[in-house]
């Protein structure tokens, strides 16, 4: 142990001292842009930075980076390496104009930026001193507005300006309530209204200490409100659809006053149905008081393939291959309906004389109408509609213990409340789960452990659930900072549970349906993920995820479904081991399954990830994993959560990994070690890493995509 310690100091050593080996006796690196505020209050750096005109290299400790060291030994390192960023003295009176001018538009008439450069050891430190000065308040405003019906609408939205007695005098203000303003009225039917109608004139001499603004509305014709004239629609011959659908989705009709919402509107509609590679809405002024609209619709591909591949391994000879193909289908009925069908399998073997394996199957299909079932497209007035999503698949599972059909269906509706705020909402889900060839050595388990034998059972589950989905962004590869939540629910049973007196009961006391004893639970799931970025291109990101889920089994059940219950490790969980091989609490390695099947009622769960660019297309990551999941009710109390000692049983994990991003898919290759594993010996639970291999304590993974 001592030994990696040393060796590891002397490489850091090594690397922070070559920071700086490529550069010529007269040149320096610039190590850091700093901004100091002297008074008049203070600014965010994101305010500032994007006007310093060179930007140091990324660092990871002080102004050290493993990737600038790299580049210093020369060969293939250099490839591999960043390449230091040259000090250019003639750049930084530029950076202060910047900055001033900046500052000036912001309102900070009065600023005075200066610069400190410091450099030793050929690391150049830039320091810009900024003193804001005073802002100038607006304490009266003078409008000058065209009379007649346009001044009635003027003033009728003055609550809304964003220019009103108290602000601080800015040109930023002033130009954003220009913007603001213009698209009110071309809302109210000035096709031909825009920014450059306003004009602004501040007079700060006349009155000293008072400064009154002039708002002015320049019109160098009269103002006049234009309706929609002609509308025709075009496509392309090789996309064939229902011509009502367009109409239902147009909001641009003749005769109707022309708004500039309407024409996003239906814009975001006809991109929303995903047929055209383009959508083109065009609006050209006819007569004196007239708009023709031309929406003009482009080809697309409507069908195709796709395909997926995850590949995992352990220290236990454990390994996983999980193929998924996609055929899609974006028009189906020629109406804009989404055909997907999937075929999946998850395949778990051990090559050794064993022959343990696990095979599972899976089809399924959704069909996605573009409305909302039973209200019409009137009900709808915004740029996005709701979809109507039918779902029905079959999954076949066959492991040593036993053989489980699982049959399930769902009704619901789909769409978002803006571009990023997205819902998934179903009134209706089932799952009719039959278990099959259930072995005997498995059922004596179950015997044993009445608990886990009621998540063992064949069973019935219909209710509804939803999820919410708050992201900042639609890529399947997120580019730079960025941020998601998601929260999903499921309730189940309730409404069966009314029908308990004419239901009748098996040997067990369940009320059954169908002969099956229908399941009843509340289940709850919050995964919240951050994305920070910095550096050139965004070289380089640290990724972190919450995710923390519930269930609770009440009325007709005793504990949740097995396929409800949450599980922790795998590609995207604790990457240290196995999917399934976590916990539930402190339990040992379970004996009971020949391939890892370990789920509970509620996980907890922390990953933390440093990304960066390599070269070409690889980037490398550096990771940390931490969670695992508890029993709320058990037969044996070591998988059970209590708020005292929960933390004692979180595993832990770090690793590193490799991906290839090719911009349309990212390939990613992570190898993880346990630190910490909760299933061992008390005493033994911290793993040294000169154990990492010979105690079966890492496992490998790959995937497609980021983990989160």
């Amino acid at each position: 142990m001592k030994r990696t310690i040393a060796y590891s100091a002397v490489l850091l050593l090594a690397l922070s001292c070559s920071t700086t080996r490529s550069l010529a006796p007269d040149q320096s690196r610039l190590a850091r842009n700093e901004v100091t505020f002297v008074s008049g209050g203070k600014l965010s750096l994101s305010e500032i930075t994007p006007y310093i005109k060179q930007q140091s290299n990324a660092r990871l400790i002080g102004d050290w980076s493993p990737l600038l060291g790299m580049y210093g030994w020369g060969g293939i390192f250099k490839k591999i390496g960043t390449e230091p960023v040259i000090f250019d003295s003639d750049v930084v009176n530029g950076s202060v104009d910047n900055i001033r001018t900046h500052l000036e538009y912001l309102g900070y008439y009065d600023a005075k930026v200066d610069a400190e450069i410091s450099t030793k050891k050929q690391l150049t430190h830039v320091n810009y001193i900024i003193d804001l000065g005073e802002r100038k308040t607006v304490s009266e405003i003078r409008y000058d507005i065209p009379d007649g019906e346009f001044s009635d609408e003027f003033f009728s939205d003055i609550d809304n300006s964003l220019v009103q007695e108290g602000i601080y005098l800015s040109e930023d203000i002033l130009e954003k309530e220009s913007v603001r303003s213009a698209a009110y009225f071309r809302n109210l039917g000035y096709y031909d209204y825009s920014k450059s109608n306003y004009s602004f004139v501040a007079d700060t001499v006349t009155v000293p200490g008072k400064t009154t603004l002039r708002y002015q509305i320049r019109n160098s014709r009269p103002l006049q409100k234009y309706t929609i004239g002609e509308v025709s629609i075009s496509h392309s011959s090789d996309v064939t659809i229902k011509p009502s659908i367009l109409k239902n989705l147009n909001t641009l009709h003749p005769g109707d006053i022309y708004s500039e919402k309407n024409v996003n509107n239906t814009y975001s509609r006809l991109s929303s149905l995903k047929l055209f590679n383009s959508v083109s809405v065009e609006m050209n002024a006819g007569d004196s008081s007239e708009v023709n609209c031309n929406i003009v619709l482009s080809e697309s591909e409507l069908k195709g393939f796709k395909a997926n591949l995850e590949l995992s391994s352990n220290s236990t000879g454990l390994f996983g291959v999980a193929p998924k193909l996609t055929f899609y289908h974006k028009n189906i009925f020629h109406g804009g309906e989404w055909l997907n069908v999937n075929l999946s399998g998850n395949f778990l073997f051990k090559l050794d004389k064993s022959n343990v394996r696990s095979n599972e199957f899976g089809v399924s299909t959704s069909l996605s109408l573009p409305r909302f079932v039973g209200l019409p497209y009137s009900a709808f007035k915004g740029g996005v509609l709701p979809r109507t999503e039918v779902k029905l698949s079959f999954n076949y599972q066959n492991r040593p213990e036993f053989t489980r059909n699982i049959a399930s269906g769902s009704f619901g509706y789909t769409g978002s409340f803006n571009n990023r705020l997205r819902y998934q909402l179903y009134p209706l889900q089932l799952n009719f789960v039959r278990m099959l060839n259930i072995s005997e050595e498995f059922i004596k388990v179950l015997i044993e452990n009445p608990y886990m034998a009621s998540s063992y059972i064949s069973h019935m589950d219909a209710g509804v659930g939803g999820t919410i989905i708050n992201s900042s962004y639609d890529e399947l590869i997120p580019k730079g900072s960025y941020h998601s939540e998601r929260i999903s629910f499921d309730l189940s049973g309730n409404l069966l549970s009314a029908l308990n007196k004419v239901l009748p009961v098996d040997e067990l006391g369940q009320r059954t349906i169908f002969g099956s004893p229908y399941a009843q639970y509340v289940r709850a799931e919050i995964n919240l993920a951050r994305g920070i970025s910095w550096g050139k291109n965004d070289g380089h990101t640290l990724a972190l995820r919450l995710l923390t889920g519930v269930g609770f089994a009440y009325g007709n059940s005793t504990s949740m479904p097995y396929e409800k219950q949450f599980y922790s490790g795998g590609a995207n969980s604790l990457r240290g081991w196995q999917a399934r091989s976590v916990g539930p609490g402190f339990s040992q390695d379970y004996k009971l399954f020949a391939i890892p099947n370990q789920t509970g009622d509620i996980k907890l769960e922390a990953n933390l990830e440093y990304r960066f660019k390599m070269f070409w297309k690889l980037e490398g990551a550096l990771f940390a994993d931490a969670g695992n999941v508890w029993n709320i009710n058990a037969d044996y109390q070591e998988q059970v959560f209590h708020f005292n000692d929960f933390y004692k049983a979180i595993a832990a994990d770090w690793g590193a990994g490799l991906r290839v991003n090719l911009d349309y898919i990212l390939l990613r290759f992570d190898a993880g070690f346990q630190i910490y594993n909760p299933s061992r010996p008390e005493g033994e639970r911290w793993i040294s890493p000169k154990d990492y291999f010979n105690t079966k304590s890492f496992a490998i993974h790959f995937g497609v995509g980021y983990p989160f």
